[in-house]
């Protein structure tokens, strides 16, 4: 019960934001970065003071896992209400006046149920969380939170050990501009038609064969209907796979996540529920089948596989292109309270990496082999290129990472020449690190 240096610093500077004035803070922090301990932490430095809390959730499923977390580091729940954002706001005569109120999930804050409830308790201090403090339509939480306080970068919590690295393949690249939006989100109805294509079902089963056989994923779906025909292909190609959703009987899911837990069953199919804040047990491999313009989302589902475990190299194999709008998870972003200019919330440029057509790693683009498989890009590269330009039509694209946090780990110049950048070193530590290592003569 010993919280991370990182942590502490951000309740520190919570506390350092009340003092100066502040009523609304948010914590950005990365999803595996521990957010549920920090929460109770506040948590119980409030309520040993005999101050209540009101800690707002948007999901049922939520409920009974922070609970337990709060009990399991000390909270005292007589001064806690632990509730859904769509139950309290229809009963706020009856909740007791908090004085603090935590958002999990702080980016869905701008729904008008969550003002509603602030507006209510306009003595309660506020504190949010969220990974990615931006909505959907790019507009800022500036209307709730008067200050970010930012917490350690993806990159940074796998070099300290506390998140997994990753290599993140795409061997799709599907065009989403003739997609349907609605709401913001692509129109499930055009996914699932989309889908119907028999050569890109067949590549999720190729590819997990190939980048990940025998390890245990979860596959995002973009609907009910194709999360079940997923289950069944993986199932007639001997590989224990299962379908859950949000109708699925509670006692059903618990029985198939406890079979999961135990290795029984290798792949779990779903749709948008295991995503948020929902607990599963660890996982070698993220399979993402659903094109989103959600970063929230892609972040969600795509870090899912990077809970760090001993040795652990998570998979990312991404068949929608979904990196051709977002970049890869350990992008670094600059987050604001302002809304993003534009209709979007991202920015667009030039697409910095390509894959290789021999195993589907993504690499930087002035890459010349593939370090994964040894491919020599050559005159085929002109076509990656054209097919890679059209994704960065839709949306925008940026980022790179590497499964290596050592000059011992890296297997050439260019990637000694990657760590480096990655660590903020100048060229010539990596030419000495070369050399040492006989990649220089």
């Amino acid at each position: 019960m010993e919280l991370r240096k990182y942590q502490k610093n951000l309740i520190n500077k919570v506390r350092q934001a009340y003092l100066k004035g502040y009523k609304s803070p948010c914590i950005v922090s990365p999803c595996g970065s521990g957010k549920s301990v920090m929460i109770a932490e506040i948590s119980k430095k409030a309520t040993a003071k005999k101050n209540r809390v009101l800690f707002l959730v948007h999901r049922k499923e939520l409920k009974d896992q922070i609970r337990e977390t709060f009990e399991w580091w000390g909270v005292d729940l007589d001064y806690v209400e632990i509730g859904m954002v769509q139950t309290i706001v229809r009963r706020l005569e009856k909740t007791i006046p908090p004085s603090l109120i935590i958002t999990d999930e702080n980016h869905h804050s701008l729904a008008n149920s969550y003002k509603k409830i602030y507006k209510y308790f306009p003595n309660a201090k506020l504190v949010g969380f969220t990974a990615t403090p931006i909505r959907l339509n790019g507009g800022g939480l500036g209307e709730i939170n008067d200050k970010l306080v930012i917490g350690p970068t993806v990159s940074e919590l796998i070099e300290w050990g506390n998140l997994a690295p990753f290599k993140y393949y795409a061997p799709e690249i599907i065009d989403t501009s003739k997609l349907k939006v609605r709401r913001g989100e692509y129109v499930s109805k055009d996914i699932e038609d989309m889908f119907e294509n028999k050569a890109i079902w067949g590549d999720v089963i190729k590819h997990y064969k190939k980048l990940s056989d025998g390890k245990q994923a979860i596959c995002y779906c973009s609907g009910i209907k194709q999360s079940k025909r997923m289950e069944k292909e993986f199932n007639e190609n001997n590989i224990v796979a299962k379908h859950i959703d949000a109708k699925t009987p509670k006692s059903e899911r618990d029985a198939v996540i406890e079979k999961f837990r135990r290795g029984e069953i290798k792949v779990l199919c779903n749709v948008d529920l295991i995503s948020e804040g929902f607990d599963v047990p660890d996982c070698n491999t993220a399979i993402l089948l659903r094109p989103t313009q959600s970063l929230a989302l892609y972040i969600q589902q795509s870090m899912r596989a990077m809970r760090y475990k001993e040795g652990k190299t998570a998979i990312i194999i991404d068949h929608v292109g979904n990196v051709g709008r977002f970049g890869t998870p350990d992008m670094e972003r600059e987050w604001s309270l302002e809304p993003k200019k534009g209709s979007n919330n991202t920015i667009k440029e030039e697409n910095p990496v390509k894959q290789c057509q021999e195993c589907f790693y993504t690499v930087e683009r002035n890459i010349k082999v593939c370090p994964e498989c040894g491919f020599e890009f050559g005159q085929e590269e002109k076509e990656v290129e054209q097919v890679e330009s059209e994704l960065v039509e839709i949306d925008s694209i940026a980022g790179f990472t590497t499964d290596y946090r050592k000059p011992e780990d890296c297997k050439n110049m260019g990637e000694l020449y990657k760590l480096a950048k990655h660590k903020g070193y100048k060229p010539g530590w990596a030419y000495f690190q070369g050399k040492l290592l006989g990649f220089v003569k």
